[in-house]
């Protein structure tokens, strides 16, 4: 039987070798890359169409909830799963209105790892055991269910502006912008004139304060975007 395709975004490179010799010792599943930024997640699931995509949020260059939404748009039939070392409520709701794949912890098991990819092969979604739980019990109490919590806050930035405000944010010059999103350094200009019009802001530590308390860099619990 072929094996279930597996790509690995992860920036961390001990975790990533990890998650992948984990993997590698179950027959049905194939890891066929690795990313270590958001955007290279991007380009190695436009170009290696992986079955399942693990991705970790807090990637650098372009945030993994991001990276997802470009990936869903692009590549329609991979699954995501997303990992993190967070379980905050904020991320799974994010997650589930992305049409992600399922959100694993990154405590989880060799063998809960294995299971979820297996699961969202099939088409299914998947959780760790305290977020199902917790999501069982919210559904359960609540007349809205999980749903009525999903995208409740919205900052209406477009993709490009959460990528340039990511990068603003991890201290790149508008030189350094323009060369990684292939876009001309006037270009940059304009995004971070539109994102400081949008948000209130007026100037660069402002909306670094924003990206790391709206969770697109490390460090915040909450990322939005229309």
């Amino acid at each position: 039987m072929k094996p279930i395709t597996v790509l690995l975004a992860e920036d961390h490179t001990v975790v990533r070798e990890g998650l992948r010799a984990l993997l590698e010792t179950e027959d049905d599943i194939e890891v066929i890359g690795e990313a270590q930024t958001g955007r290279q997640a991007v380009q190695l699931a436009k170009q290696l169409l992986p079955e399942v995509l693990v991705m970790d949020i807090a990637m650098p260059l372009l945030n993994g909830l991001e990276a997802t939404r470009q990936i869903l748009k692009a590549v329609p039939t991979t699954k995501v799963l997303i990992l993190s070392a967070h379980g905050d409520d904020e991320y799974v709701d994010e997650v589930i209105g992305l049409g992600a794949a399922g959100y694993l912890m990154k405590q989880s098991s060799a063998l809960v790892l294995s299971k979820a990819i297996r699961e969202a092969h099939k088409g299914n979604k998947f959780f760790s055991p305290a977020i199902a739980k917790r999501l069982r019990d919210r559904e359960e109490n609540s007349p809205h269910g999980a749903a009525g919590r999903v995208k409740k806050r919205s900052a209406g930035l477009t993709s490009r502006e959460v990528e340039v405000l990511q990068l603003i944010a991890e201290g790149k010059a508008n030189k350094q912008t323009a060369a990684e999103l292939g876009i001309s350094i006037k270009t940059v200009e304009k995004h971070r004139q539109h994102l400081m019009s949008k948000l209130n802001l007026h100037d660069t530590a402002g909306l670094t304060r924003y990206a790391l308390a709206a969770g697109i860099i490390a460090g915040g619990v909450r990322f939005t975007i229309e």
